[in-house]
């Protein structure tokens, strides 16, 4: 039986120069299976680039990501496809929602579930009952289910954002990769939705960027620390903010959000 501490994400030895710029240098990482891991650090840490190297949106000047799936062998990431690696089970939001204004959230559903090719092909797709009953049962985990029929364009800030998690999660993810979800948000939103991943990651771990400190000590299994494309620290959010290396980086630049608190 696999133990629910086991890596599902093993990064080592990342390293990525752009025209000579040191993005990462040295990378190590482990993410641990069914946990809450944020990436935190100032502007230009290089907390985006290391998502983009985890789903081969850019490659690596040197070093490996391995990915292990629940079932089944495990797998180098780097040097695969892109839409190979979001089929094995690593779905990835972006910051901005990328919903389709225009269709219903149910529309946009029926677009993100496997299979379903073009947006007038899955318009004009009748969805089976075990279908419609699998995203009926996203859309209730993150609130949307009254929302079905409703313009996607209609939807609040926040709302936009869950349906966007929800288009990933009717794909039934392994890992789940979120570009500062909160941003944007008030304080319930944000609560809400720090809430709704800490539901997901039962199924799903959840690797997340994140400036917001107050949701990062709201949720966090695990935080890492970059600072100038290293890993400056590694651990629990408390042990974190309060190391004064930490501390400094953050304050040094005018203060990450709520980070001195």
């Amino acid at each position: 039986m696999q133990t629910k501490i086991e890596n599902v994400l093993n990064i080592k030895h990342i390293s990525v120069v752009f025209d000579g710029f040191k993005a990462l240098t040295d990378v190590d990482i482990q993410v641990k299976r069914n946990t809450i891991h944020f990436f935190i650090g100032p502007n230009g840490a290089g907390k985006t680039t290391l998502l983009d190297i985890i789903c081969a949106k850019t490659k690596p000047t040197s070093g490996t990501v391995h990915f292990y799936p629940q079932n089944g062998s495990d797998l180098r990431l780097t040097g695969m496809k892109e839409y190979k690696i979001v089929n094995e089970g690593i779905g990835r939001k972006f910051q901005v929602p990328s919903v389709f204004v225009e269709l219903t959230v149910i529309e946009n559903m029926m677009l993100s579930l496997k299979g379903h090719k073009g947006v007038w092909n899955s318009i004009f797709y009748k969805l089976s009952k075990e279908e419609e009953k699998q995203i009926m049962t996203v859309l209730e985990k993150v609130g949307l289910e009254g929302r079905r029929d409703v313009p996607a364009g209609s939807l609040a800030h926040g709302e936009k954002q869950w349906l966007e998690i929800a288009m990933q999660l009717v794909q039934k993810p392994e890992i789940i990769m979120l570009d500062e979800p909160a941003a944007g948000m008030g304080k319930p939103e944000t609560f809400r939705t720090g809430e709704l991943l800490q539901e997901i990651k039962k199924d799903c771990t959840v690797i997340v960027v994140e400036h917001d400190m107050e949701f990062v000590k709201q949720i966090a299994d695990t935080v890492t620390v970059l600072h100038e494309g290293k890993v400056l620290m590694e651990g629990d959010i408390t042990d974190v903010l309060a190391d004064q290396t930490v501390q400094a980086v953050y304050l040094g630049r005018g203060g990450e959000r709520n980070a001195e608190h």
